[in-house]
């Protein structure tokens, strides 16, 4: 006679970490009743109202600077419609690269198991996303704004040779911060109603997003053989920096008509904007300290990031 004995149970600071298996099932069941189609959901015909924002304006980076205090509130309106563009143009580069990082992570998984149906699930939220994003940026009539050939390039290399949970700490990253600021923008009757109504559907697709990275990234942190451990810490680090550098695009400045050089160097100086970046951040820094990302050299690269006080 045989007998089988259940693995152990996994525990790390946060405690028990959930069947992989059952966490997915929820979050199919979830995706099943809470789903959005953005091309019939969203009212794209309607015209953009006279006066309001595209993102808040406390959101903005320019925000309670000197510059922001010398720009009429016309200019300040189009700064916000030229940064939630650059955001939205943020959002498919990340989101195309985290769809390879889910593509990657289940190919050498049972396609049958909830875990990877789950991943093939988001991996088709993200592409309604990324088309969501294109065409907010189309109808607003501003340029798309891709990232830098630096950092396009750097997200080449990341995405092809990162470790599992260095991806799941980058897909974190790239959605927690976002996520953090559309949770205040989709309330915000000051805001364009189109724009209200893109980071809704965002913010509740996101939320299933986010559960299931951070489940997989306790598992695979303690997992981890220590090598990858640590290579995951300073990977993630430098994709902090990176996403910082990248959030907002300095050529929103010269379109607009403002000082580009000047306008860099007042958003570097700017308490508030380091206050809201490290704000959005927050709830994520947390975390990843908690499941063992945010130590040695990858803590002092968040520091550098200002992401982390």
């Amino acid at each position: 006679m045989t007998t089988t004995t259940e693995p152990p149970a996994l525990r790390d600071a946060l405690g028990l970490i959930k069947d992989r298996e059952r966490v997915a099932e929820r979050l199919l069941q979830s995706s099943a009743k809470h789903s959005f189609d953005p091309d019939t959901e969203l009212d794209w015909d309607a015209p953009f109202e006279p006066g309001k924002w595209f993102w808040p304006p406390e959101l903005v980076s320019l925000y309670d600077t000197p510059m922001w205090r010398r720009m009429s509130e016309e200019q300040r309106l189009l700064l916000s419609q030229h940064e939630a563009a650059a955001l939205a143009s943020l959002g498919i580069w990340f989101e195309i690269i985290l769809i390879q990082l889910l593509t990657r992570h289940i190919y050498d998984k049972s396609a049958t198991s909830a875990h990877v149906r789950y991943a093939l699930t988001e991996i088709a939220d993200e592409c309604r996303h990324s088309k969501m994003f294109a065409r907010l940026i189309a109808k607003g009539g501003t340029p798309a704004y891709p990232v830098s050939p630096l950092h396009h390039n750097l997200g080449r290399f990341f995405k092809t040779f990162s470790t599992t949970p260095g991806s799941f700490t980058a897909t974190l990253l790239g959605e927690e911060i976002l996520d953090w600021m559309q949770r205040l923008t989709f309330p915000d009757e000051r805001v364009q109603p189109l724009v209200r109504g893109v980071t809704r559907i965002h913010v509740v697709e996101e939320a299933r997003h986010v559960r299931y990275a951070r489940e997989e990234l306790r598992r695979q942190m303690l997992r981890a053989p220590r090598w990858e451990a640590e290579l995951t810490r300073i990977g993630s680090g430098e994709f902090a920096r990176i996403f910082s550098q990248a959030f907002i695009n300095p050529k929103v400045y010269t379109d607009v008509g403002l000082d580009r050089r000047a306008a860099v160097a007042q958003v570097r100086a700017s308490a508030h904007r380091r206050e809201v970046m490290r704000n959005g951040a927050r709830k994520l820094t947390e975390f990843l300290d908690d499941v063992g990302v945010m130590r040695g050299v990858g803590r002092r690269l968040w520091k550098s990031s200002g992401l982390l006080a």
